[in-house]
């Protein structure tokens, strides 16, 4: 808490006229209750998902405010219409099902159409089910039971002896894995022969196994096992039994020893093993993409070396076995292989498009598969490629998609390009200003464009590739009944960062009563893990995070500092070693700069809450930035990068392990903390270690620190779910408002 004479006095006035303007009262609790319901369902034709039929018809399913309707636009004669006669269908569903059917909302999913539109087959909650559409007579295909998705644990170790044995493309012979090393049998005279002998329980073979596409050699690479690293939950309370629960899972965690994986090579004739070297391969993070070439000649895969310095796509001789570098991308930072790698073979040309941003900016390049030389630079600019979509090795197109294309727009509005492999001819099919989701026709003659921002209803265009014009506008958002509940959309705001130079970007949140003549505290809602950009961009009228918060009497925002993604590699590297940083100074300008713009924000009284990266950020707000931020929020957060995840925090961190993990640890440094702060844990979270966060508070009460302690049992990794979320909305209301919270027997009735 910042302590000057001055800032007391102001405090101790504000505090007073807030009471006065009674924020954070039950009726503005019962508002932030109501905010998500009360915004639901108000805004009108904007549908979400776009299917096509063959080239020539696509059909969608448009919100109505009481209800659905399906139509279906006709690229051809370039109208749209219903995709059916709802009453019909209604009807007949109504008589199959003996249930009485709404025909403005019918209840049906997983729509088909055939090709000639004459029949419609779909799902209920139980059946399957074909309509005939000329007679709207129903013929019961079977029933239907919903898939429910289960969540896998993303940490499990990879079982390199459990995949099956591998035929060989002639279907003469099998190869697979016995006592660790590689066998093959024939199959007409099932006689066993082994081709390795080196293999053990320390070093064996993997069951997963290549053969060449001519049946005359296999690659099958050793397996050196890496470290085994778990963490432990105790499940206070299950629900089959009294007694707690021990709950393991495999996890990693930076410094971790690794598995490592050496190709090796044998000719199935001659029984003879090709020594391949490691020397290019040696410092592994991952070796993977192992993927022969069709004539034979070689195979291919892709090195991350540890650290992620250095990645290489490396090719191997099948006569030799000598390996060459192809491809290698170097970075004094980190190359970021975890969401900007992308590599295609053209195997028409024997070329590779390859992302890098060794320009400064994330482009595509034209490699000679055969030379490893660059033959072009197909995307050039200030500005990012985001995502490939489609590469038409036919025609020796590309269609991707960038941001940052226009200097009048907001540099993250996503937008859909199409560019020739030898870099000429580079097409805008978007161009209005909003981010947008296209959805393309098979053959990518037409494609449906809907675009939006956040002060910006969804707009949805069927257009066509050849001239980007607008063949059919098929709906335009109408948000009439939301405004009339007192929503107004987030506010966009800039403000120049740190080098005072670049635009930081992010968004204000306001209560539907806004009132400009009152004194509200700040909330920042902080996200600031370096593998994307976070601010929303799509138009939606509920913000989780933002929205509620809001009612109880505060601004909120969420702001992209530098150090995140989708700018430039200048502007990511930020984050390099130095998680810590968490873009706080552009934060600070930026909230400065807008509270001078609107005196009602109270810079003086600024609050934030973050969720597992962005509870790390939330505590490092008053651990290293309290100067600033008086109170924080922080949920399940990676308090210490060397208790949390390996692949996550190695690409950003580095390795080996440095001293530049101690530096940016909330609980090495927990004695600088100064504010009032929360720290909300579920006892089940595999996602990040629990006791990173039972680390800081333990440091924090050595320390002497005061501050609150919410540990959820059962939940996972979350803010802390309906519990967690009171928690966080009177901590804030009580420490930003100076107002006791109303009790929970009333807000939550």
């Amino acid at each position: 808490m910042r302590t000057t004479g001055k800032k007391i006095s102001v405090f101790l006035t504000l505090s007073y006229c807030l009471i006065a303007q009674a924020q954070g009262t039950l009726k503005e609790y019962k508002k932030a209750n109501a905010v998500d319901s009360l915004f639901k369902n108000k805004v009108t034709n904007m549908p979400k998902e776009f299917h096509w039929v063959g080239n020539d018809y696509v059909w969608y399913s448009n919100n109505l405010l009481k209800g659905k309707e399906f139509l279906l636009v006709d690229t051809k004669q370039q109208k749209q219409q219903q995709a059916f006669d709802a009453a019909k269908l209604g009807q007949s569903l109504s008589k199959i099902t003996d249930k009485e059917v709404n025909a403005k909302d019918l209840p049906i999913e997983n729509l088909e159409f055939d090709k000639s539109l004459s029949t419609l087959v779909f799902t209920t909650d139980s059946l399957k089910i074909s309509c005939n559409l000329k007679t709207y007579k129903l013929t019961k295909l079977g029933s239907y039971k919903k898939l429910v998705k289960t969540n896998d644990y993303w940490g499990g170790n990879f079982d390199e002896l459990g995949n099956k044995p591998v035929g060989s493309p002639d279907s003469l012979h099998t190869a697979f894995i016995k006592n660790y090393n590689l066998y093959i049998r024939d199959k007409k005279t099932k006689i066993e022969t082994q081709l390795s002998y080196d293999g053990s329980k320390g070093f064996y073979y993997s069951s997963y196994l290549q053969w060449s596409p001519n049946s005359k050699e296999i690659m099958a690479y050793k397996v050196r096992p890496g470290e085994e690293h778990k963490i432990y939950f105790v499940e206070s309370s299950p629900k089959d039994q009294f007694q707690p629960k021990l709950q393991t899972r495999d996890y990693l965690k930076p410094g971790d020893q690794l598995p490592f994986k050496s190709p090796q090579l044998f000719v199935v004739a001659s029984k003879k093993q090709i020594p391949i070297a490691t020397d290019l391969f040696q410092e592994q993070y991952d070796l993977l993409g192992i993927e022969w070439k069709d004539d034979s000649s070689s195979f291919t895969f892709e090195y991350n070396q540890r650290g992620h310095q250095v990645y290489r796509v490396l090719e191997v001789n099948a006569t030799t076995g000598k390996v060459k570098i192809i491809i290698e991308e170097t970075s004094p930072t980190f190359v970021e292989y975890s969401g900007k790698r992308y590599r295609f073979d053209s195997k028409k040309s024997n070329e590779i498009i390859w992302a890098s941003e060794r320009d400064g900016w994330n482009h595509l390049y034209l490699y000679d598969a055969l030379t490893g030389k660059v033959k072009n630079q197909i995307t050039k600019g200030n500005w990012p490629v985001r995502e490939v979509i489609k590469v038409d090795d036919d025609k020796k197109q590309i269609y991707f998609t960038a941001s940052g294309l226009d200097k009048d727009q907001d540099p993250y509005l996503v937008h859909f390009c199409r560019i020739d492999f030898n870099g000429k001819n580079f097409t805008r099919l978007t161009t209005e200003n909003g981010n947008h989701k296209v959805t393309f026709s098979p053959d990518y003659q037409y494609y449906v464009d809907q675009y939006s921002r956040v002060d910006l209803a969804p707009i949805t265009i069927l257009k066509s590739v050849e001239t980007q014009k607008a063949i059919v506008t098929m709906q335009k958002a109408d948000i009439t009944e939301l405004q009339k509940t007192g929503w107004t959309a987030p506010e966009v705001f800039t403000a120049k960062g740190r080098d005072g130079k670049t635009d930081i970007w992010g968004v204000i949140v306001r209560p539907t009563t806004f009132d400009p003549n009152r004194k509200y505290p700040i909330i920042e809602y902080i996200y600031a893990g370096p593998q994307d950009s976070f601010v929303p961009k799509n138009f939606q009228p509920y913000y989780w995070a933002m929205s509620s918060l809001a009612e109880l009497g505060f601004i909120v925002v969420q702001i992209d500092g530098m150090g995140t993604s989708n700018r430039s590699k200048a502007f990511h590297d930020v984050c390099w070693k130095n998680l810590k940083d968490g873009g706080f100074p552009d934060r600070k300008l930026w909230m400065k700069a807008a509270a001078a713009k609107y005196p009602y924000m109270n810079i003086d009284k600024v609050g934030i809450h973050g969720t597992s990266a962005g509870g790390q950020n939330a505590g490092a707000a008053l651990v290293f930035n309290s100067d600033f931020y008086d109170v924080a929020v922080a949920s399940c957060g990676c308090h210490d990068n060397r208790m949390d995840k390996m692949w996550w925090n190695e690409q950003w961190m580095g390795y080996p392990v440095g001293p530049e993990y101690e530096a940016c640890s909330n609980t090495a440094n927990a004695a600088q903390l100064n504010g009032n702060l929360m720290l909300i844990v579920g006892e089940l979270d595999d996602n990040v270690d629990p006791a990173s966060t039972m680390q800081f508070a333990n440091a924090l009460i050595k320390a002497n620190k005061n501050f609150e302690l919410v540990t959820v049992p059962g939940m996972g990794h979350s803010a802390g779910g309906d519990f967690g979320e009171r928690k966080r909305r009177d901590y804030f209301v009580q420490h930003l408002l100076g107002v006791t919270p109303p009790a929970w027997s009333e807000v939550y009735k």
